[in-house]
């Protein structure tokens, strides 16, 4: 009879031992980090400042359009980079004049493509 207890006692601790661990542990479950990761894992290496071309661009939204000046400004430096012309880059950006600013927001768009693309034209210093 000893044994069978004995027994009895070892399967409990074990079992307690198991879900103590499992406790411990976040549940299983699936997720979408492994599959952005495997798309994105190269960002950082592709990562541009593409906001700096665009500082002067207003980061308010506006009613009636998709995103601020400066994300759809962001948005076409990416195109500009990728081989686009500054003209069909920008051609999302208003073309209205905005009392107290310099230039359109396409404009700017236009300055600040061409900007990148002399940036990107010139060799990077080696240090």
């Amino acid at each position: 009879m000893m044994p069978v207890k004995a027994i009895m006692v070892v399967a409990a601790l074990a079992t307690v031992a198991v879900s103590a661990a499992l406790a411990k542990q976040p549940p299983a479950r699936p997720s979408t980090q492994s599959t952005t990761q495997a798309t994105t894992s190269s960002a950082p290496a592709q990562a541009k400042s593409y906001g700096r071309y665009c500082q002067n661009q207003s980061k308010k939204h506006v009613a009636g359009q998709s995103g601020t000046p400066f994300s759809r400004c962001v948005t076409a430096m990416a195109k500009a980079a990728h081989g686009h012309s500054p003209t069909k880059a920008c051609a999302s950006m208003s073309k209205k004049h905005v009392a107290g600013e310099h230039g359109t927001p396409y404009s700017r768009c236009l300055v600040a493509a061409a900007l990148l693309q002399q940036d990107k034209a010139q060799p990077t210093p080696t240090a």
